[in-house]
């Protein structure tokens, strides 16, 4: 176990990225963020750390509990940061998956000329 650690690093090894280079990128695109204030790449983080993740459309909190130099299986990701995301955040995710739902079955084809009148009818109102 280690003290302390580069945020890029420790996103990867909690499995927050894929990658260790797309979790540099995040961090130098702004969406990673200590006390509100975007990050470096470069930033040491330590145990009792609350970091926030931008993942459009919502942005996810986490706490440190413990450091580790390697990527950890996902069963032990538990052992080593809390995820206090706010159920109001949660939620937001969740209404956003009901709005998407409205897309067509897949293999249906493409609508008739009737059904696209129909949907833009409703989804617009009539003029």
């Amino acid at each position: 176990m280690a003290g302390s650690l580069r945020i890029d690093k420790w996103l990867w090894t909690m499995r927050l990225f894929k990658t260790r280079s797309i979790a540099t990128e995040e961090c130098k695109k702004g969406r990673i963020l200590v006390g509100g204030i975007a990050v470096k790449p470069s930033f040491v983080v330590t145990s009792g750390l609350t970091i926030q993740v931008k993942r459009p459309p919502i942005i996810y909190t986490y706490t440190i509990i413990d450091i580790t130099e390697n990527r950890v299986g996902a069963k032990e990701v538990s052992k080593y940061m809390i995820d206090i995301t706010p159920a109001s955040e949660l939620k937001l995710l969740e209404d956003l998956k009901l709005v998407s739902s409205g897309e067509r079955d897949r293999g249906a084809g493409r609508p008739t000329k009737k059904e696209r009148r129909d949907l833009d009818n409703f989804l617009i109102g009539d003029k």
